[in-house]
């Protein structure tokens, strides 16, 4: 079968990784913003306001979430928002997109602890399921999971049982690794559909979503799986690693399903799947770069003035994580798009 769909099944199959219920930072197989500092869903929640504050959003508009795991990023703006500007509460509508039912289950449950009856919290299974006049959509490390297909030259990665081999890539394939200068690495499949489907379900809206990649194709294999912390890549796990002394002691058949599978994102084939759809690319940037534009300092300064020194020293530690280009700060950009009212790329 083709890579995509092997993918597809590991992660979202029966009985796939994110078909249930998983942990997320430290007692998972990975971290991300969400769980290392709830300043990251803060800067994300003054992002908001402020784009209400311009006119670009009505204070009546949604605020959707796709890819929430537990609901934590979407809580922790909630949070700010009643911080910064609690009457904004009374006006906004939140919204999860989940797909998986225990998945809505755990967040309807961490909503109900967190606000009782002072949230009301909607959920739709999915993107097509929306009809919105405006509204403001955000989500963080989505898109390195979708399916994606594994290229090297005019070729495609096949999975057959415990067998990975390549084969010439088909016509459509071939058309879109060329599109997008991807001459070995991985190509994802679904940002067109994705990008349509969030067009359609709004007519007027800003999506700011954060995730680990480049502007460009590296033109490498960046596909790797995360178990317990530990990152194998993935040909390290087959027998078409070039160095064996590089092979993993497993094989990929051990951990399907049981472990994230992921890889970089090519966000130049994301802005182009938007544009495509009708959307424009309002700013892109370094996760550092975007979070200090959305707010940072100032919300570190709220912070300052309203916390213990211990507090407020422990949350910066946090904090550095997000910001830090050896961690974070540069490693994930930042990607927003708009749909109507003119505007332009911001670098």
């Amino acid at each position: 079968m083709q890579f995509s769909q092997y993918m597809g099944n590991w992660l979202y199959g029966e009985g796939g990784y994110y078909s249930q219920h998983r942990t997320i930072g430290k007692e998972g197989d990975f971290y991300t913003a969400v769980s290392a500092s709830m300043f990251f869903g803060g800067c994300i929640a003054k992002r908001l306001l402020d784009t209400i504050e311009s006119g670009f959003l009505s204070s009546t508009c949604s605020v959707v979430e796709i890819g929430a795991h537990k609901g934590y990023l979407l809580a922790d703006m909630i949070q700010f928002i009643y911080t910064l500007k609690p009457k904004l509460l009374e006006t906004l509508t939140f919204i999860i997109v989940e797909p998986f039912e225990e998945n809505r289950m755990v967040q309807q449950k961490y909503f109900q602890d967190a606000f009782g009856e002072a949230i009301t919290l909607l959920h739709v299974k999915s993107l097509s399921e929306l009809l919105l006049q405006d509204a403001f959509f955000v989500a963080n490390e989505i898109f390195d999971a979708f399916s994606c297909e594994v290229v090297k030259d005019n070729q495609m990665l096949m999975v057959e049982g415990s067998d990975v081999f390549f084969r010439e890539m088909d016509e459509n394939l071939k058309i879109t690794a060329s599109k997008y200068n991807i001459n070995k690495g991985e190509v994802a499949v679904g940002y067109e559909k994705f990008a349509q489907e969030m067009v359609d379900s709004c007519s007027h809206f800003e999506f700011v979503t954060f995730d680990y990649g480049d502007r460009d194709s590296r033109n490498d294999f960046s596909l790797r799986v995360y178990a317990d912390h530990q990152v194998y890549p993935f040909f390290a796990l087959t027998h078409l690693i070039e160095d064996v002394k590089l092979r993993e002691d497993k094989s990929f058949v051990d951990l399907f399903a049981h472990s994230d599978i992921t890889y970089d994102v090519n966000f130049s084939h994301l802005i182009g799947a938007f544009e495509e759809g009708g959307a424009v690319l309002h700013q892109f940037s370094s996760q550092m770069s975007a979070l200090v534009q959305f707010g940072l300092t100032g919300l570190l300064e709220v912070l300052f003035q309203n916390s213990t020194e211990i507090h407020y020293k422990t949350e910066v530690n946090k904090i550095k994580t997000l910001i830090d280009p050896a961690f974070m700060g540069e490693r994930f950009k930042m990607a927003c798009f708009r749909k109507n009212k003119e505007d332009k790329l911001c670098n």
